[in-house]
């Protein structure tokens, strides 16, 4: 609504403004015309008397018209500045505003998981002491909360980095592995495909495939592509995810893909989903509804990703059968990252 209304009052502020400059450029050479009328000349002047004319040299009137069209430029220009700075102080004021709550609410986070952190991490080491009684399953399930809990701090310091501001995109200390990544991701996305009878399926290339992209941010889209081909995978369907390299040398690139066989993208451009709170229509055949509501801003973050890396994501095919989802990133040649 604010700048709905900064909109609205900049086109009145142009309108009046320009109406202003051309009112007063009229005036100005109206009165300059009007001034130049005395002839200089007596004879002239008589002549002219009697027969009711006057005299105006046309370079005075082009002189003249042009300096008042440049002074009329200049003075419209300078306004328009001042307008357009006023224009869009709102805009500044909301990314502050943004950036402000960003940072407070991360920070306000971090502590309670690192506690949570702390906590599961005693909690393994009973379990692996011995100290505390646990089968396998429930040993695995607490591994399982910790990874996620050091995800969630990961995705909270990388909130915190954008609410400053700063680039952060040549951090990467050589090059993250992709398969460990999805598997990871899949291994987090297991209780939730259980709760859907949807099986998890990932199907890694042949060859090694590395990029050169914080595992967090890596984590985050293969996380966001999954849970959202998961979210519309009819009950007892499978969700795979294709890892593959393609190309060679410097060309080279990794390419992942998460199709589902859900009923399709309906409602809205293929192309769109990667907008920001863009949402598909659900399709009215659908037998469960998604695994959570979705406010439009997992893929627009995996798209956000894939361009800062100098990668790109597209919908390859969506229709009645499914709907498939490719990410492709630049191979990375240098040596694995920290995992």
């Amino acid at each position: 609504m604010a700048l709905q209304a900064a909109a609205r009052s900049v086109g009145r502020q142009i309108v009046l403004v320009s109406a202003v400059v051309v009112v007063v450029a009229l005036a100005l050479t109206i009165a300059w015309v009007l001034h130049q009328t005395v002839p200089t000349e007596r004879l002239e002047q008589v002549a002219a008397a009697r027969r009711g004319e006057v005299f105006v040299s046309a370079t005075d009137v082009v002189a003249g018209l042009v300096v008042l069209g440049l002074a009329g430029v200049v003075f419209a220009g300078v306004v328009s500045v001042v307008i357009a700075r006023r224009a869009v102080r709102p805009l500044g004021d909301a990314l502050r505003l943004q950036r402000r709550f960003v940072a407070d609410a991360s920070h306000e986070l971090r502590t309670p998981l690192a506690v949570l952190d702390a906590r599961l991490q005693a909690l393994e080491r009973g379990i692996s002491g011995g100290a505390v009684s646990a089968d396998e399953k429930v040993a695995s399930d607490v591994a399982h909360l910790r990874d996620d809990s050091r995800a969630l701090i990961d995705i909270v310091g990388d909130l915190l980095e954008a609410a400053g501001g700063e680039d952060h995109t040549g951090d990467v200390l050589g090059a993250v592995g992709v398969d460990a990544v999805v598997a990871e991701v899949l291994s987090s996305l297991a209780v939730l495909a259980d709760q859907r009878d949807v099986r998890l399926e990932l199907v890694p290339g042949g060859e090694e495939a590395r990029v050169a992209v914080p595992r967090t941010s890596l984590r985050r889209s293969v996380l966001a592509l999954v849970d959202n081909a998961l979210g519309h995978a009819p009950v007892g369907s499978v969700v795979v995810t294709t890892v593959r390299v393609e190309g060679r040398g410097e060309a080279a690139s990794v390419v992942i893909t998460v199709a589902d066989h859900g009923l399709g993208i309906i409602g809205i451009d293929p192309a769109r989903v990667f907008d920001r709170f863009a949402r598909a229509e659900s399709p009215s055949g659908q037998t469960s509804a998604p695994v959570r509501p979705s406010f439009g801003i997992g893929l627009a973050l995996v798209r956000e990703i894939a361009h800062r890396h100098g990668g790109e994501v597209r919908v390859v095919t969506t229709s009645g059968a499914g709907t498939t989802i490719e990410v492709t990133l630049p191979r990375a040649s240098g040596r694995m990252g920290r995992e």
